[in-house]
């Protein structure tokens, strides 16, 4: 390392020194001769005030020989050559014998003030110095004084050689010096960074010596970088977080614009009963899921303005920023006529495709009618997107079956968009999906997606028999690929998930505050044991069979009357269609029922809140509860199963889950039921009531983990990931050359 020091430091610095010397050197030389030069003229100029008074008066005199003693014994001095006495006419009147070839009365120039000059003789270098002389009235004469200066380019020599001594040593001691300033520097940031290192200490400069900070605050500043893209590394293979998931957008993906396309918005405005606006957030599973995501990747959020105040906050753009109390990203909003959205959303999305994909026994209807409107409006999402893509190959995901036909209409528009669609709620089997007039146009649309995702493996296998079944490509059940015409989609099991750590966490009252609130506000006893039940009110979630396995199991155990009560919260839902309506009527019916049958005036066996409920408020009541009841008929995934066990930070309740729906295949620690069994059911809530408190906390705590490392982030992650890996091979695709022919075969 020594070596090192002195060729890259040592060398450097005498190449400098060695190049300034040389540089420098004609200028010392000038110096020099002028300073001798100067010297030389004081010189011959004190040496003339001297002579000139007896040289005046003996060139007065007239006598020759005396003139030319005294020229004679005058020019002995050192250094001085000869003496010309020049008269008027520039003659030389009187001069020593020793005066040089070439000398004479006019080899001083013209007399003036300072007219010294230097002259190269063959004897040598000369300095001739002419004065005139005072006194003299008869006629202007001068001397002229010849000095010999040869010594000057001896002394030159000499100067010369000490330079370069003085240099060399100079620039030896200088690189040696430095080089033991650097090595020393060196070694000792390099002890404090090895000390930081050992200490772990990379975020406490106060324990390394202040000198060594300037070095090793840059080398801490990117150690920690490099710690921290090492530590995202870890998290989204761990344990994701809303920072791992932009390191994803950032590093994988190389930060594109992300556009979310759905047709429910995060946040809806509403009018007040004053007539100011509010803001709600919608009971939405896939709202729940997505809002954390796309706060955390600062994407545009393109959806369906629903809300009655929602036209009044936007901006010109039909944009809004949201959260509104912490803006992080953008909303904006899309507007549909009423008979749009009759067509479309209530239409062919949720009397035609919700109840075909959903086992729920209600027949689904299909009108021309909607299916006009559902091309209209997912062509008016296309055109939106298009609109709001600002940058080259942005990343479009695509939410749900409201929007089937939507990546075959942006694949049109944007070539280099990487559209990711996932299928929210399950996906049947080919011969029921057959049902579907459209199926074909339906099955095209998703296939123009670079990724087709959905919760589970056999949503995925029911999709590509059904591709098998009605449109022509090339399934590669291997790699779970279709491709059709020029282009391949991705099929793959995403399954959805919600954010961890809880956002309301933080904010939200303890286990036992929330337990004696919603007890408090609800009349019930706190010695009952509380059952929650909340979702949409839709028919797919298994209400009122929750409504027949109560009723059991307060028939076949009366000893339970008084002692439990179902918490059903349900916020109404496309309650101007039939179906749903009818659901309604019968809910309140078999309600009344049940709660006349066994309750009495200090206990209702069944508490029916029929309204919409804030995340906080809903938060709460996962915390009061000592079990939930998730029985879904069918469903996707079901988040309210793993909302409740994220609120459980106490580590008790029990989740009673549907084998129906997606949880299932994640939460082994529930109990497990068939939602159409009663007495499964019934089975299930008594096994709940009963269940040892360790049992429980097991249980529990098995299922958080899971939350935790299956967390939303991981699901978006993951589908972000193999995005990112789509894209790579489309770029690397574009850069391969044409396939060309061998040689060989054009031989033949």
């Amino acid at each position: 390392m020594l070596r090192t020091f002195l060729l890259r430091f040592a060398l450097p610095v005498v190449l400098l020194v060695t190049g300034a010397t040389l540089v420098a050197m004609p200028l010392i030389d000038t110096l020099l001769n002028q300073w001798v030069l100067e010297s030389n003229e004081s010189r011959a100029a004190a040496i003339m005030r001297l002579m000139e008074r007896p040289l005046t008066r003996i060139v007065k005199s007239g006598d020759g020989a005396e003139l030319q003693r005294f020229l004679v014994d005058e020019a002995s001095r050192e250094h001085l050559v000869a003496i010309l006495v020049c008269g008027a006419d520039g003659g030389v009147v009187a001069a020593t014998p020793l005066a040089l070839q070439g000398v004479d009365c006019r080899s001083g120039g013209v007399a003036a003030a300072n007219p010294s000059r230097g002259l190269a003789t063959s004897g040598g270098s000369i300095q001739v110095s002419r004065f005139s002389l005072a006194g003299l009235t008869l006629g202007k004469y001068s001397a002229v004084l010849v000095q010999d200066i040869g010594f000057i380019d001896r002394q030159r020599a000499s100067v010369h050689g000490y330079v370069r001594t003085l240099v060399a040593v100079s620039a030896v001691l200088i690189s040696l010096l430095f080089v033991a300033a650097a090595w020393w520097a060196f070694r000792h940031w390099l002890g404090a960074l090895l000390s930081d290192l050992r200490g772990r200490r990379f975020q406490d400069d106060a324990r390394t010596a202040s000198s060594a900070l300037p070095l090793l605050s840059r080398l801490r500043e990117v150690l920690r970088e490099a710690e921290d893209d090492q530590r995202l590394e870890i998290d989204f293979h761990e344990n994701w977080t809303p920072q791992a998931l932009q390191h994803v957008v950032r590093e994988y993906l190389e930060s594109p614009q992300i556009l979310v396309v759905s047709n429910r918005e995060p946040y809806v405005h509403t009018f007040d009963a004053e007539g100011h606006p509010q803001v709600h957030v919608p009971a939405s599973g896939m709202v729940t899921a997505l809002e954390p995501v796309v706060r955390a990747c600062e994407g545009s959020w393109i959806a369906h303005g629903s809300g009655d105040a929602d036209r009044v906050v936007v901006d010109a753009g039909d944009c809004i920023r949201v959260p509104v109390d912490a803006p992080a990203y953008r909303l904006r909003r899309v507007w549909l006529s009423e008979e749009q959205e009759a067509g479309y959303y209530y239409g062919l999305a949720n009397e035609g495709l919700w109840p075909l994909c959903h086992l729920a026994y209600v027949r689904p209807e299909f009108r021309e009618s909607d299916w006009r409107h559902y091309v209209a409006v997912n062509q008016h999402f296309a055109d939106v997107v298009a609109d709001e893509t600002r940058a080259a190959s942005p990343v479009v995901l695509v939410q749900d079956y409201h929007f089937a036909l939507l990546p075959a209409l942006i694949r049109r528009r944007r070539r280099d968009a990487t559209i990711v669609h996932f299928w929210h709620i399950p996906w049947p089997n080919a011969e029921t999906f057959g049902v579907c007039p459209w199926k074909g146009d339906l099955i095209s649309g998703l296939l123009q997606s670079d990724i087709l995702g959905f919760h589970t493996r056999n949503h995925c296998l029911n999709f590509l028999e059904s591709v098998d079944r009605y449109v022509e490509g090339q399934i590669d059940h291997e790699r779970m690929t279709v491709g059709i015409r020029d282009h391949k989609c991705q099929i793959a099991p995403y399954p959805i998930s919600i954010e961890w750590p809880p956002l309301l966490e933080a904010t939200t009252a303890p286990v036992a505050g929330c337990r004696q609130a919603v007890r408090e506000r609800y009349g019930i006893a706190p010695a009952t044991t509380l059952g929650l039940g909340i979702e949409r009110w839709d028919f797919t979630k298994g209400i009122l069979e929750r409504f027949e396995a109560l009723d059991h199991l307060l028939k076949i155990r009366p000893y339970l009357r008084g002692r439990i009560t179902l918490l059903q919260v349900v916020s109404p839902s496309r309650s101007r269609l039939p179906a749903y309506q009818s659901l309604q009527e019968r809910t309140r019916a078999r309600v009344a029922e049940i709660n006349e049958r066994y309750g009495r005036a200090s206990w209702q066996p069944i508490i029916l809140v029929a309204q919409h409920q804030e995340p906080a408020q809903v938060f709460e009541l996962y915390r009061a509860a000592d079990f939930c009841l998730v029985n879904s008929l069918h469903d996707g995934m079901n988040l309210v199963a793993k909302e409740f066990v994220a609120a459980r930070d106490d580590e008790d309740g029990v989740l009673i889950l549907s084998a129906f729906a997606g949880a299932a295949r994640e939460f082994f620690e529930a109990l497990v039921v068939n939602p159409y069994d009663a007495i499964e059911t019934a089975t299930a809530i008594e096994l709940a009531i009963a269940m040892p408190r360790d049992e429980r906390r097991d249980r529990m705590r098995m299922m958080r983990n899971t939350v935790k490392h299956n967390n939303v982030y991981r699901w978006a992650g993951r589908m972000l990931l193999d995005a990112a890996q789509i894209r790579r091979r489309h770029r690397l695709a574009a850069r391969a050359p044409q396939a060309r022919v061998p040689l060989l075969a054009n031989s033949q």
